[in-house]
């Protein structure tokens, strides 16, 4: 049998923000219930807000999420922007293919492979909600001609600038996912003209955001909210408060209950034992290595196991192709070898 219920649940938020570069999206993101950064373009540096590194990877940006929620470490992820960590997951795949574009796969093979990536990424990202945090993706706008299918001719319309060829399926993934899809721009309220009647200057500019989809933009929400509203955070802030108390006294109650005794002297030790990662190994590589808590020593053991490169040879020296497409593109499974190193016959 299965239980019915009826009524509004309460819930995190999937939120896509989107719009001209320096309208203030990271701003508004900021403005969110306990938020934590992750920078992928570097755009937060004048900010006072709480943020992971800036990712060098696509596997580090998934670890990050994934530290994110294990450690509940924040009550808003937010990812400044979506379209830079896009490139960070094409990087990822082409270094697993040995491509040097997502277009030298050939007849969209490349797209595919990022459509299920990036799949599995969203994926992520709705445990992170499903666990309680709100997640607000940031992203830019790009102004595309759209061809009408009927007799209305072309126009120009805002989209996200998210998979820029004809053969990316990515922006209508995420437009899919996205609870609340908001649009910013700034508002022209009159054209000045010249003595002839010729407009030459747009007057105006009061920084405005769309809720509701439009010919000329992509948009929509779940709550009933204004089609448009000032582009400020208190304009949606009522949907997230009363949330933001339900979780805060949820996660009281967890701590309470998890509460764990202190760790052993051991244990401390461990804990603050330092890493030393040389410098000579590539930045992408060393960050997921200090992340993970793994020494070169160790890389270097299960990678001569394999029968890739001798025991003593240093990381610095292995091949380039086999850093990026091996160690960094399949990571996860480098750890899991890493933890078991009496593992055999198992290949990257």
């Amino acid at each position: 049998m299965f239980e019915i219920s009826k009524g509004i649940i309460n819930s995190a938020q999937k939120v896509v923000v989107y719009g001209p570069e320096g309208i203030g999206k990271s701003t508004f993101a900021a403005q969110f219930p306990d938020p934590l950064f992750i920078d992928t373009e570097g755009s937060t540096k004048r900010m006072d807000v709480r943020r992971f590194p800036k990712p060098t990877s696509w596997e580090m940006l998934n670890g990050m999420i994934k530290e994110a929620v294990e450690k509940k470490l924040c009550k808003t992820l937010v990812i400044d922007t979506i379209d830079w960590a896009e490139q960070l997951c094409i990087r990822s795949i082409c270094g697993r293919y040995q491509k040097t574009g997502i277009e030298d796969f050939g007849y969209g093979k490349g797209y595919v492979y990022e459509r299920e990536e990036f799949g599995a990424f969203l994926n992520l990202l709705t445990e992170a909600v499903e666990s309680g945090i709100n997640v607000v993706l940031t992203a830019h706008a790009q102004l595309k001609k759209f061809e009408q299918p009927d007799d209305f001719g072309s126009y120009d319309r805002y989209e996200l600038k998210l998979g820029q060829k004809t053969g990316s399926q990515i922006s209508p993934l995420v437009k899919e996912w996205a609870d609340m899809l908001l649009f910013a721009n700034y508002k022209v309220f009159s054209v000045a003209v010249d003595k002839d009647g010729k407009k030459y200057r747009p007057q105006g500019g009061e920084r405005i955001m769309y809720t509701s989809h439009h010919p000329c933009w992509d948009a929509k929400n779940r709550d009933g909210l204004p089609e448009e509203m000032p582009f400020r955070y208190e304009s949606v802030a009522h949907l997230f408060a009363q949330y933001n108390d339900i979780l805060s006294s949820r996660q009281a109650a967890e701590q309470r209950a998890n509460d764990a005794p202190p760790e052993t002297e051991r244990e401390q030790e461990e804990i603050q034992k330092t890493l030393v990662i040389p410098d000579n190994i590539p930045p992408a590589l060393r960050d997921l290595m200090r992340a993970d808590n793994v020494s070169e020593e160790e890389i270097r053991e299960v990678v001569a196991q394999q029968g890739y490169c001798p025991v003593d040879m240093p990381i610095a020296n292995y091949p380039p192709d086999f850093i990026s497409g091996c160690l960094i593109a399949d990571w996860q499974t480098v750890l899991k070898m890493i933890n078991e190193l009496d593992i055999n016959g198992v290949p990257f």
